[in-house]
C-alpha cells in the first residue's frame, strides 16, 4: 500500500517530469507549490497563450477517481443508476497522465478531460457493487488510454485555440 510520502513523491516526480518535457518542447510550464483545485500546472507558448493542465502520476496500476466527477449516479436501495454525464466545469482541460517506470522510460498520455468522461460513460455500469454498494470508485488503466500516448500535439492545438 502506498504511504503518504510515496504518494507525494509520485505526484512531485510526475509534475516535474512533465514540466521538464514541456520545456524541451519549447513551452514555459510552472507547477504550484500548494493544492490548486482542478489543475496542477500552467503552460504558455512564446506568443503568450496559456492554459491550465491537470497532472496525474502513478507508479503502476491505475489512476483512481470517484465516478461522481464524470457521471451523475443515483443510488436507490443499494443499486446504482447512471443518469447521464456530469457537467464538467472545463471539459477541454488538458490532462497529462504519466506512468512512472523504474527504468525512467515513463509513459505519457495527453488528452482532454472530456475524453476521460467519454471513457467512463462507456465503461462504468450501474448495478449493485458487491463489496460496497455505496462505492463510487472508478479507475482507468494505461492500456485504456493508449490512443493518447505521447499526444503532445494537443498542447500546441490547445494553446492556439485560446
Amino acid at each position: 500500500m502506498a504511504t503518504g510520502r510515496n504518494t507525494q513523491l509520485t505526484r512531485q516526480i510526475g509534475e516535474h517530469l512533465i514540466v521538464a518535457k514541456l520545456g524541451r518542447l519549447g513551452y514555459i510550464a510552472t507547477p504550484f507549490a500548494g493544492n490548486v483545485p482542478d489543475f496542477d500546472l500552467l503552460i504558455a507558448d512564446n506568443e503568450g497563450h496559456s492554459t491550465p493542465v491537470q497532472v496525474k502520476a502513478i507508479n503502476g496500476g491505475s489512476w483512481q477517481f470517484s465516478i461522481s466527477k464524470f457521471l451523475d449516479v443515483e443510488i436507490v436501495d443499494d443499486v446504482q443508476y447512471v443518469k447521464g454525464q456530469h457537467k464538467l466545469a472545463n471539459p477541454n482541460l488538458v490532462c497529462i497522465f504519466v506512468q512512472l517506470a523504474d527504468d525512467e522510460k515513463d509513459d505519457f498520455f495527453i488528452f482532454q478531460l472530456k475524453n476521460l468522461q467519454e471513457y467512463f460513460s462507456k465503461s462504468y455500469k450501474g448495478g449493485r457493487r458487491s463489496k460496497n454498494p455505496q462505492s463510487l470508485h472508478c479507475a482507468v488503466l494505461p492500456k485504456d488510454l493508449e490512443q493518447f500516448r505521447n499526444n503532445w500535439p494537443l498542447i500546441e492545438k490547445t494553446l492556439k485555440s485560446v
